[in-house]
């Protein structure tokens, strides 16, 4: 367990160095065309984000290098094998508005005796709101905050809200319209329940949120395997803080396919499911 923290912690100081450049590239731009307007094809993403994953690539291959890199990884895997799984962006849309909620992202995945992968460490940075969200396997989640009197460390607990009425729950939605739906139809399900239904993201910082009891729930519909390091990196800190992370049908998380994701503080799963499940 010493070992997972200590590699989490060393993760952790990647993602805020990194973090720091892209922070910078966001107030002042080396093009003001980071997105091209006319067409807002996000699916392109940044270039700023190939050289972050390229310098966390770098950084992280000199903790360790393990087995490689998750996009990387060989057709031929063995048990015990782990890679490294740097994110660029999650939260496009929101960096390229100048918005602050958008995230730099690392996890480490683990295949198990099955040759079934799990993130055994993840770490979501939100540089411009100078948050971080650690965690390791059995060695529980913080949440690290930047304030006026230093750097404060607290460990992360779901909320204990017992019911969807009265909730406060997150979604996120892909700019697809066919996808987009999906998300909008469930909300409009839920309606009345939940005190509130936010939509700010991204993937990664609305399951953090879960875990720290922000929110109560959030659920999103059609993450691809590009979302893989933003959600990944989310899972863990979600499990190691007590939550409950599923697809919509309360099965595990395919680290290689399309998913619909649901997170909740784990009390209110009952109540929340049957409506996912009917869009």
């Amino acid at each position: 367990m010493t070992e997972l923290r200590n590699l989490a912690m060393q993760a952790a100081q990647v993602a805020q160095d990194a973090g720091r450049h892209a922070l910078a590239d966001q107030v002042t731009p080396r093009s003001l065309m980071v997105v091209d307007p006319d067409h807002h094809d996000y699916d392109e993403g940044l270039e700023v984000e190939q050289r972050l994953e390229r310098y966390m690539a770098v950084r992280l291959n000199e903790i360790n290098p393990f087995s490689g890199l998750w996009n990387e990884r060989p057709a031929e895997l063995h048990p015990g094998d782990r890679f490294w799984c740097p994110g660029g962006i999650d939260g496009v849309i929101n960096y390229s508005r100048s918005m602050a909620e958008w995230t730099v992202t690392i996890s480490l995945f683990e295949f198990n005796e099955h040759l079934s992968a799990q993130p055994i460490i993840g770490v979501v940075h939100a540089p411009a709101l100078n948050l971080t969200y650690v965690a390791a396997r059995r060695s529980g989640a913080i949440r690290i905050r930047k304030t006026p009197m230093g750097e404060k460390r607290e460990k992360t607990v779901p909320s204990t809200t017992a019911h969807l009425d009265g909730s406060v729950v997150s979604f996120g939605m892909s700019h697809k319209s066919e996808e987009s739906k999906r998300a909008l139809d469930v909300v409009a399900a839920l309606s009345g329940r939940p005190a509130d239904i936010k939509r700010i993201g991204p993937a990664s910082l609305d399951l953090c949120k879960v875990a720290d009891g922000t929110y109560d729930a959030y659920f999103e519909p059609n993450l691809h395997e590009w979302d893989v390091p933003a959600v990944s990196a989310g899972a863990i800190v979600i499990w190691e803080s007590q939550g409950r992370i599923a697809n919509w049908a309360g099965d595990l998380i395919h680290w290689r396919s399309e998913n619909d994701v649901v997170a909740t503080n784990g009390i209110i799963n009952d109540e929340l499911r049957p409506i996912l499940l009917e869009h």
